[in-house]
């Protein structure tokens, strides 16, 4: 993200903000009408070549994936993100995938961004996805995706030039590719829930606009966001949603507030959903994976947004394209009322970090709430290929705890 949150973000706000407004309230409208109503899942966790009872032959057999668990057994996940950012990343991946092949993970996820917001390789670039599935299938344990922006709303930044390409078709794309089966990526795929309510936006047909401050999409279809997902292990709940930098779609070249609109309500109500479910399940903790840092408060102005922290109103420069306020309120109130640990793994900024930013609406800390920053990083001299193993023990009281996995330690990224 480091070269997407600048200055360029406040120029065109005052345009698109009333369209924003108008698209907002139409959106939230249709998706009150067209709310998830199915809270338990309507399978059990079922993988290909398993046993019958949720659980995988071979390396990752034992895991108790889907629902109606009771186990209370520890075990270990995997994350990444950000990567790779370059051909020395990508030269270097293969022994982080070993890495996390040799430490029998229940599953990998990678939070986003499969390559730079801007150079080599470009979203012209078809070898993208083939390369990334490449590195899923290589996985042994079920791996998951969300998607970052990086993949898909930079895309139409007007200095890729003949390179550039329409930010919702590449997001129509990637949900065509990674996203056409409920099933994860990886060797072992397990089964998900999809948000299969049609309340996001696809791509229809573009416009000749060239106009940075408007959209280039002309018509939209209505779509599931099938990026959208959710699945349980023993009795914890995780869920992938898909929350981007560059504003959420808001700012940056040709933003598009009819698909933010659509997408941001929608992702609120999948937010709620887990929750009810987790409830449902009785599950002792939940995890979500996106892309986005939304910034939580006003100390870390390089990397996100700043916002107050109680009110979590955006007070900086570019607050009129705040693409992250309404979810992040509704993801206050719900943690709150959750009252059990609740981990919110996100990419995007590039700083590894495992800490406590959320306060409530009167400045005390949301102390069951942790925000957890995979490794990634576009330079590099940095070194920063490596990845975050999370141990998982459903009976203890804060039931994650993080161990950084140093699989680079050269600095000048040598495989």
């Amino acid at each position: 993200m480091s070269e997407k949150y600048h200055s360029n973000r406040n120029k065109r706000t005052n345009r698109f903000s009333s369209t924003l407004l108008r698209s907002r309230t139409s959106v939230l409208a249709s998706a009150a009408v067209l709310a998830l109503t199915a809270l338990a899942f309507t399978a059990p966790g079922i993988l290909h070549g398993d046993d019958g009872k949720g659980n995988a032959f071979g390396k990752n057999k034992d895991y108790p994936y889907g629902a109606n668990q009771q186990s209370s057994r520890p075990y270990s996940i995997g994350l990444w993100g950000d990567l790779p950012y370059s051909a020395e990343q990508a030269a270097v991946l293969p022994k982080l995938i070993a890495d996390m092949n040799s430490q029998n993970l229940a599953f990998t996820a990678h939070d986003g961004d499969l390559r730079q917001g801007s150079g080599s390789p470009n979203c012209a670039d078809g070898s993208i996805y083939t390369k990334a599935a490449g590195y899923f299938s290589s996985l042994q344990a079920p791996a998951i995706f969300t998607p970052g922006d990086n993949d898909w709303t930079d895309c139409d930044r007007k200095s890729l030039g003949a390179d550039a390409r329409n930010s919702l078709q590449e997001l129509s794309n990637e949900r065509a590719f990674f996203f056409s089966t409920p099933y994860t990526l990886g060797q072992t795929q397990l089964l998900q829930e999809v948000q299969a309510t049609p309340l996001c936006k696809g791509f229809g047909s573009a416009n000749a606009n060239t106009d940075v401050s408007k959209s280039q999409t002309a018509t939209y279809t209505d779509v599931p966001c099938v990026e959208n997902r959710r699945w349980i292990v023993g009795t914890v709940m995780y869920a992938t949603i898909n929350i981007q930098g560059s504003c959420n779609n808001l700012c940056d070249d040709y933003p598009d507030p009819v698909e933010y609109a659509a997408r941001n309500a929608a992702d609120i109500q999948w937010m709620k959903d887990t929750f009810a479910t987790a409830v449902a399940q009785n599950c002792v903790a939940v995890m979500f994976i996106t892309q986005a840092d939304p910034g939580f408060d006003d100390t870390d102005a390089a990397r996100a947004p700043t916002r107050n922290a109680n009110t979590l109103v955006e007070d900086d420069a570019a607050k009129l394209t705040d693409g992250f306020h309404d979810f992040l309120v509704a993801l206050r109130g719900q943690v709150i009322a959750f009252g059990k640990p609740v981990a919110y793994v996100h990419g995007d900024s590039h700083y590894f970090r495992v800490d406590k930013p959320l306060l409530d609406s009167t400045g005390k800390r949301v102390t069951n709430f942790t925000r957890v920053e995979t490794f990634g990083d576009h330079q590099p001299n940095l070194g920063d290929v490596n990845w975050l193993k999370v141990n998982v023990d459903p009976s203890s009281r804060e039931v994650f705890s993080y161990e950084p996995q140093i699989v680079n330690r050269d600095p000048v990224l040598v495989p």
